[in-house]
C-alpha cells in the first residue's frame, strides 16, 4: 500500500464547495476521449441498466452526475424522459452540444440539461410531483465529493438531497470503485472497464493520503493514448490527468445511504452488473448499490 501526501493544482470549485475537478477544460476533453464516442457504452451496462429501470418501470429520471452526457444519451435514446445536471460546466458543454447536434429528434430537444450541486441539490432541480421514478449517480461520481470536514456531513447531506429527489416506490442507482480492494492491496481490482469500450492504451496508478491512521483521499492518476487527427504519422500523445475520490468503504456506504433514506428502503448491491456476495473469489471492480424508497 502507498502512503503518500501530495499537493494537486488549483482545480476550481464549484458553488457551495463541490470541487470541480474538470474547471480547467483538459481534464474533460482526455476524459471524453478515455470513455470513447457516445455510443461506446459495453452491451452488459446498456442492457442491465436499461432493464433495471423498465423492471421498476421508470419512466423519469434524473442523472445527477451526466458529466458529458455519455449515460443520459444512453437513455433518451431508450425512450427515457431525461433531466441531465452536474457542477462542472466544463463536462456540460460536451452534453450541450449532442443534444444542440441532434436537436430535431424530439426526444433530445425535450432532454433537459442544467448545472446543479448535490449540496443544494432541491434548490438547483425543480422535482417533478412526487419525485423522479429513478436518480442515477454513476461511473464512480459521487466520490468526487470530498471530506473536508472528516465526518462525513457533505456527503450525508448530499445523499439526502439525492434520495429527496427519489418517488416513493422509486429507485436510486449509484455505484463507488472497490475501494476496499484499492485500500487493502494499494492498486485497483484487475479486469475490464465494465462501462465502456475505451480503445485507448490507458494505465491508472494509485495514491492513498492517511489522516490520523484514517484513509482521508485516493488519487488515481490516468494515462492515455491519444491519437493523432488521421493522416498525421506522428507518434500519439501521451495525456495525463489526476483525479481525486473519497474512499467509500463498502458497508459504511450501504450505511449512510440507509440514512439518507431514513431507513425506509429496501438495498441491493451487485459487484460489476452481477449479484455481489461478501468474500467472493472475484473482486469487483465497482459496487453498484440499487436503493428503493419505500412509501
Amino acid at each position: 500500500m502507498v502512503d503518500s501526501v501530495y499537493r494537486t493544482r488549483s482545480l476550481g470549485v464549484a458553488a457551495v464547495g463541490l470541487p470541480d475537478q474538470y474547471a480547467d477544460g483538459k481534464a474533460a476533453k482526455v476524459w471524453q476521449l478515455y470513455i470513447g464516442d457516445t455510443r461506446s457504452r459495453t452491451e452488459e451496462y446498456r442492457s442491465w441498466v436499461v432493464s433495471l429501470l423498465k423492471q421498476h418501470g421508470c419512466q423519469r429520471v434524473l442523472d445527477v452526475a451526466c458529466g458529458t452526457g455519455v449515460d443520459s444519451i444512453m437513455l433518451v435514446e431508450e425512450g427515457f424522459k431525461v433531466v441531465s445536471v452536474d457542477a462542472s460546466d466544463k463536462m456540460l458543454k460536451y452534453a450541450l452540444k449532442a443534444r444542440w447536434e441532434r436537436r430535431k429528434e424530439p426526444a433530445f430537444d425535450q432532454w433537459v440539461i442544467e448545472e446543479a450541486n448535490w449540496l443544494t441539490l432541491s434548490d438547483d432541480v425543480e422535482k417533478p410531483g412526487s419525485g423522479f421514478d429513478a436518480v442515477i449517480c454513476l461511473g464512480n461520481s459521487f466520490a468526487h465529493l470530498p471530506d473536508f470536514k472528516g465526518d462525513q456531513s457533505d456527503q450525508k447531506l448530499a445523499l439526502q438531497n439525492i434520495a429527496s429527489m427519489v418517488r416513493p416506490g422509486g429507485i436510486l442507482i449509484i455505484d463507488h470503485r472497490n475501494y476496499d480492494y484499492i485500500l487493502e492491496t494499494g492498486r485497483a481490482p484487475p479486469g475490464k472497464n465494465i462501462y465502456y469500450k475505451s480503445d485507448l492504451t490507458q494505465d491508472i496508478s494509485t495514491s492513498v493520503l492517511w489522516v490520523n491512521s484514517k484513509p482521508h483521499m485516493i488519487t488515481l492518476d490516468y494515462t492515455v493514448q491519444v491519437p493523432h487527427p488521421e493522416g498525421q504519422q506522428s507518434t500519439p500523445e501521451l495525456s495525463k490527468f489526476r483525479l481525486s475520490y473519497y474512499p467509500h468503504r463498502l458497508e459504511n456506504f450501504k450505511e449512510i445511504l440507509r440514512e439518507a433514506f431514513s431507513g425506509k428502503c429496501e438495498q441491493s448491491v451487485y459487484g460489476d452488473f452481477k449479484s455481489y456476495t461478501p468474500g467472493q473469489a472475484q473482486a469487483p471492480c465497482y459496487f453498484i448499490h440499487v436503493v428503493k424508497k419505500n412509501p
